[in-house]
């Protein structure tokens, strides 16, 4: 996935919340962490404050089921 795409998709998690999208963005997320790495794991976390809407913290290991 690439980071465009994921910027695309965690827009629209962000912008809807809820538990559902909560989980969606945590899959997004465990995908990106896989490909690009920790950095931009935390970047994309804080560029759509997951902290605040989510509770995801910056240096947080995602892992897709």
């Amino acid at each position: 996935m690439t980071l465009a795409k994921a910027r695309e998709l965690l827009g629209v998690q962000a912008s809807m919340g809820g538990g559902y999208n909560r989980n969606g963005a945590k899959l997004i997320l465990a995908e990106v962490q896989k490909e690009h790495g920790q950095v931009a794991t935390d970047q994309l976390i804080r560029e759509f404050d997951l902290e605040q809407l989510f509770g995801f913290k910056p240096g947080a290991e995602f892992r897709a089921p």
